[in-house]
């Protein structure tokens, strides 16, 4: 078989599967991990600090970054407070809140499908823009940058939240 076309279909295969444990995420009592937390902490900053950087000459777009972040901030505090905590024998635990979860994810996935479907229609392919710095290409489109910041917004705080109202060294923990 020809591996160009079994390439698309295992990245496909990957993207759903890290989108159905996304999703399971978003459902249930979960275990706190510290260190999955901190590291998907670290990724999203690096790749907001990555992004940032950028597009910094450009402040417009720079502008949607920072109020897609602002925007998930708020989102993520919303999540926070909704979120059920418990500090038990067997670990710390937190239930999120369902429905806020998965609409971040969903608009995150929806936005890149959306980018993708009209490239693909247009003729261009997502390697087709590298010739073009990263400013010049979201200025054309800068709802997707609000989308990007969002998400990390969201997950930065709520991630923070959920390590510091899990703390051991709090005891007790208030839903």
């Amino acid at each position: 078989m020809d591996p160009r076309l079994v390439t698309p279909y295992l990245i496909a295969a990957l993207i759903l599967w890290g989108l159905y444990r996304r999703l399971r995420r978003s459902f249930g009592r979960q275990r706190v991990r510290d260190r999955l937390m901190w590291t998907r902490i670290g990724i999203l900053t690096l790749a907001a600090v990555f992004i940032g950087v950028q597009i910094a000459r450009d402040f417009d777009v720079l502008g949607a970054l920072l109020a897609g972040i602002a925007s998930g901030a708020v989102l993520g505090y919303f999540g926070l407070r909704h979120t059920k905590f418990e500090v038990t024998p067997e670990g710390r635990f937190y239930t999120p809140h369902a429905y806020i979860g998965v609409a971040v994810t969903a608009l995150f996935v929806g936005r890149i499908l959306y980018d993708y479907l009209g490239m693909s229609s247009n003729g261009m392919m997502p390697g087709a823009a590298a010739g073009r710095d990263l400013a010049a290409f979201y200025r054309d489109n800068p709802f997707t940058l609000v989308v990007f910041g969002a998400v990390v917004g969201y997950y930065l705080l709520y991630y923070v939240g959920v390590l510091q109202r899990t703390r051991p060294s709090m005891g007790r923990v208030t839903a």
